[in-house]
């Protein structure tokens, strides 16, 4: 075996063949059932002219398909190309486009968008549509089922090598959606479970995955984000190397993700912080009593902030939960966790402060590590086991991936400080920070501030232009059912959390704060907001 994701992956179904791996929307495939059926999608695909290297879009919701789709692209040496489904035609065109798609899976619904830009995209040869009951035109595509009918559920593939290629397109949130390329071995390192977050172990024989889940009951895991992003990608690929049993839905519910812990005995559940958990919790606040929990022993929150606040009403329903709070991204990987239990969540700086993980780092400007406790802000860097760049963007993968005394570094951007016992405290987005006066302030720690105002429900921070200071501090809040604020009673709030310096000059009250279905903020709209370009 090499370290291919989807050698790993068939090690896994001749071991755990027989257990449940997929749960979504109703449908259930064991290891067996979703290696069989991914086979005959991948001979479907490579009847069609798709093979090694090809890009093969999947544009739907979270579903058993979807994960079918990808390990029958990762089985011929194809590469599939993660599509956001809130994407509207210009983004799309700009997606499409980017990524020379080949073939493209698509759920019914989509049709309309896929027709529209169908003409535009000469490379793209072959187009499956799933079906959802929308009853949308498939204009000329293959029916999903239909084209799974008749195919041979056998391997008869060739060998793969670690230098196969996977590729996640960022967000966009601050910026045109990029695809970030990797080899199998160096992702599954960095976020497929090759190396551990937590004790920093790593794995010597791609064997050794399927070793971690012999002899165990079960696991069973809910990440809820859309598999369209790198998160939910990741802990169900990662999860599915280890035998886990993996439960998906197509959208975020609170009072239905309560319902699937129950009634699937749920262990664990992964969120993108405020975003979902908070209401998480506040479906907690009004029905606890009628959710069966008691399974449930961990959250995990990645990609976006979780404050404190949050962790703290979790921890009052569930008082024996432990919370990881981890850091990375689509361009390095994982980059430290925080194992958070009841009675220690108190803030530090913006983000959360992390235990470093392996092959993390703070840069200067030099690129030189910074000195651990020195106070010095840096930028983080995570050495080793990082992308090759970005697809077709060579200035970019310059300006991101770089190199000092024979070692290569990705640097995304994200601001950082080392503390004294080597922990990493993370700050924000070097892109959306906030020159204010020659003081830079990171919008994720003034955010924080403001969620554990107790009429705030959620909050993005940007910086408007301002005479005097260059930029001044704008708060886009959105606040809680019946709620009051006004700017002077938040401004005195945000003065006991955060530095005068950093507290809101402006307040600007919505009916609901614009994020990806992911969570990530949406900072462009804010300042439209902030800014009067954008009337909600």
């Amino acid at each position: 075996m090499e370290f291919n994701l989807a050698d790993l992956f068939e090690n896994a179904v001749d071991a755990f063949g027989d257990r449940e791996c997929i749960v979504a929307e109703g449908k259930r495939r064991t290891y067996a059932e979703m290696d069989a059926r991914a086979n005959q999608l991948a001979h479907h695909l490579t009847k069609n002219g798709i093979g090694p290297g090809a890009h093969v879009g999947i544009y739907a919701y979270n579903s058993v398909e979807w994960v079918e789709a990808l390990w029958a692209v990762f089985k011929i040496r194809a590469i599939w190309i993660n599509i956001n489904f809130r994407y509207v035609e210009d983004e799309l065109r700009y997606l499409f486009d980017n990524a020379e798609l080949d073939a493209l899976i698509y759920q019914r619904q989509f049709a309309p968008h896929v027709a529209t830009l169908r003409g535009g995209l000469p490379k793209l040869r072959h187009t499956i549509a799933i079906e959802d009951g929308s009853g949308a035109d498939r204009i000329d595509s293959v029916d999903y089922e239909t084209a799974l009918g008749g195919e041979s559920t056998e391997r008869d593939f060739g060998p793969r090598s670690a230098d196969d290629l996977y590729m996640l397109y960022t967000g966009g949130t601050t910026g045109m959606p990029k695809g970030v390329v990797w080899r199998h071995e160096d992702v599954f390192f960095a976020l497929g479970g090759g190396i551990d977050q937590v004790d920093g172990g790593r794995v010597d024989r791609p064997e050794e995955m399927v070793e971690k889940g012999i002899g165990i009951p079960q696991a069973v895991f809910l990440p809820i984000a859309p598999l369209m992003h790198g998160a939910t990608q990741w802990s169900v690929m990662g999860g599915s190397l280890i035998g886990r049993k993996n439960v998906l839905v197509a959208n975020f519910d609170a009072d239905e993700i309560w319902r699937l812990v129950g009634a699937e005995k749920v262990g664990g559940v992964m969120i993108t912080g405020d975003a979902m958990g908070r209401p998480l919790v506040e479906a907690l606040n009004e029905n606890f009593a009628k959710y069966d929990l008691t399974s449930l022993g961990a959250v995990v929150s990645s990609a976006a902030v979780f404050s404190p606040v949050v962790k703290d009403e979790f921890f009052e329903h569930l008082p024996n939960l432990v919370i990881t709070d981890s850091i990375g991204s689509s361009e390095s990987g994982g980059n430290g966790v925080a194992i958070i239990t009841k009675g220690n969540t108190a803030m530090m700086g913006g983000g959360p402060t992390v235990r470093a993980g392996a092959n993390a780092h703070v840069l200067d400007e030099n690129l030189d590590p910074v000195e651990p406790g020195s106070g010095v802000v840096g930028k983080l860097a995570r050495s080793g086991n990082i992308p090759l760049g970005y697809y077709a963007d060579p200035v970019k993968t310059a300006e991101t991936f770089v190199e000092k005394d024979g070692v290569r570094y990705s640097m995304p951007g994200d601001f950082a400080r080392l503390e004294g016992d080597g922990t990493i405290t993370m700050l924000g987005r070097g892109s959306v920070s906030i020159n204010s006066g020659g003081e830079k302030i990171y919008p994720e720690e003034v955010e924080s501030a403001i969620k554990s105002h107790p009429s705030a429900f959620d909050a993005l921070v940007i910086g408007v232009p301002d005479e005097r200071w260059g930029n001044r501090v704008a708060a886009v809040v959105q606040l809680r059912p019946g709620a009051n604020l006004e700017l002077d009673d938040l401004q005195a709030h945000c003065r006991q959390k955060i530095a005068g310096y950093k507290v809101p000059r402006e307040l600007h009250c919505v009916s609901h704060v614009e994020r990806s279905p992911t969570g990530k903020p949406d900072y462009r709209w804010a300042k439209q907001i902030a800014t009067g370009e954008l009337m909600e």
